[in-house]
């Protein structure tokens, strides 16, 4: 596995030898983080269900300006921090080894910039994520990897790659006061 694009293009990954970890294949990141273009310049990124952290740390290699981590399981926190060192992240990230879901639930409006969340495909924590979301809006913009299959409230756009969708939230901007 590596990063496609950006700085760090090229540059493997380490990955935990655990058949429970489903890492974002190359090209599923690829075209999410080509969506996510415009909001990554100087970004602050949330990277929930982090894994190895390979989509905090494409954003980062795509111009974001710091990553959080969440990340729960020890064989994917031990990649997740070789990756960390291995791309000299440490003063860029922090990371958390704590439960993604009252990790979200304890964020307030605007936490962050940009969040992905990527939970495991046969679970309903995702439905979790995106309700807390949707009455906070702790970022801006929510990109979240799913199941083909799991049903999800539309998003601002959604992509499929065989049994695997990406979609893409985002808040609503406040109105700006006409002046008159």
């Amino acid at each position: 596995m590596r990063v496609v694009a950006g700085a760090f293009a090229g540059r493997t990954l380490a990955s935990p030898n655990d058949f429970r970890v489903r890492p974002t294949a190359e090209p599923v990141r690829a075209a999410l983080l080509d969506l996510l273009e415009a909001d990554l310049p100087g970004a602050s990124v949330l990277d929930l269900f982090a894994g190895t952290g390979a989509l905090g740390i494409e954003a980062i290699s795509r111009g974001a300006r710091r990553c959080d981590f969440v990340e729960t399981r020890p064989a994917s926190l031990a990649a997740l921090k070789s990756n960390v060192t291995r791309f000299r992240l440490k003063d860029r990230s922090r990371t958390f080894k704590r439960d993604a879901l009252p990790f979200a639930a304890a964020l307030g409006m605007g936490a962050y910039d940009l969040a992905f969340a990527d939970p495991p495909y046969e679970s309903r924590m995702l439905d979790r994520v995106i309700d807390h979301w949707r009455a906070t809006a702790f970022a801006p913009v929510l990109a979240v990897e799913h199941a083909r299959a799991h049903a999800l409230p539309p998003g601002a756009v959604t992509r499929v790659f065989g049994d695997t969708a990406v979609t893409i939230y985002r808040a609503p901007r406040a109105e700006s006061p006409v002046s008159g």
